[in-house]
């Protein structure tokens, strides 16, 4: 089948032209459409506090900005810290 559309494409050639199509008809109204786009900008501009340690994103929930991979591997490093001062007493 495609050398027949080829053939017919070489043999007609310029003569062929796409159909205009028409612009589709809006679902959602303009002016709603503009009103969620605004409602969704402010959060948009609200910077995201990066991570002291990795530098990815993190949320300001303490004294240091740690994401919270960085804050478990604190949590568990002073677990660990902590376990292991009995022993050395």
């Amino acid at each position: 089948m495609d050398s027949v559309s080829a053939i017919v494409g070489v043999v007609l050639g310029p003569l062929m032209k796409r159909k205009i199509q028409a612009k589709p008809e809006p679902v959602v109204p303009a002016d709603l459409l503009e009103q969620a786009k605004r409602a969704v900008s402010p959060d948009r501009l609200n910077k995201v506090a990066k991570c002291s340690v990795c530098g990815g994103e993190t949320t300001i929930a303490g004294a240091e900005p740690l994401c919270w991979v960085c804050r478990r591997l604190k949590i568990s490093a002073w677990r660990e810290i902590e376990q292991q001062m009995p022993a050395q007493e």
